[in-house]
């Protein structure tokens, strides 16, 4: 399993952040290889994906939100993956420190390779230098959810 983590610091405050985070459908917009993302309620999400030249689908789950400060996640199945971006106000709340924190593991030899080399890690400090143009050039987010999941509020709170 690999653990990778970045942050990027956004000049918009912490709930516009947070809010366009939480508009999943809008991921292909910023986050590279990512077709389609499909919020199937307020828990569960579609992914459509292509990694490392493969296309992947799997479903995924969130396990805890706080709102304006988290949002962790686990696949269902598929590509074993779960993480947590959380967010952090900075400069009298007027930006927010955007940490994304994932752990995945990579599946067949070019996964693997592309991982070792770090292509992953790059690919993601991408999707957060996206997302901060993508926002900051917006300066206000496409919708927002406001809404609290905690872990007894999953399938398997052993999480």
């Amino acid at each position: 399993m690999s653990t990778i983590e970045k942050t990027v610091t956004v000049d918009v405050p912490v709930r516009t952040a947070y809010d366009q985070w939480t508009q999943f459908e809008s991921f292909p917009r910023f986050m590279e290889g990512v077709e389609e993302v499909r919020q199937l309620d307020d828990k569960r999400l579609h992914w459509r994906a292509e990694i490392a030249g493969v296309r992947r689908e799997w479903d995924a789950e969130i396990v805890d939100q706080t709102p304006d400060e988290r949002i962790t996640w686990r696949a269902l199945d598929g590509t074993k993956n779960a993480g947590t971006v959380s967010f952090a106000p900075v400069e009298s709340g007027r930006s927010t420190r955007v940490t994304l924190r994932m752990e995945l593991e990579p599946e067949g030899a070019v996964e693997k390779i592309g991982d070792a080399l770090k292509i992953i890690d790059r690919r993601t400090a991408g999707d957060l230098d996206r997302f901060k143009d993508f926002i900051e050039a917006r300066g206000a987010q496409t919708g927002g959810w406001r809404g609290d999941v905690s872990p007894t509020d999953v399938d398997d709170p052993r999480l």
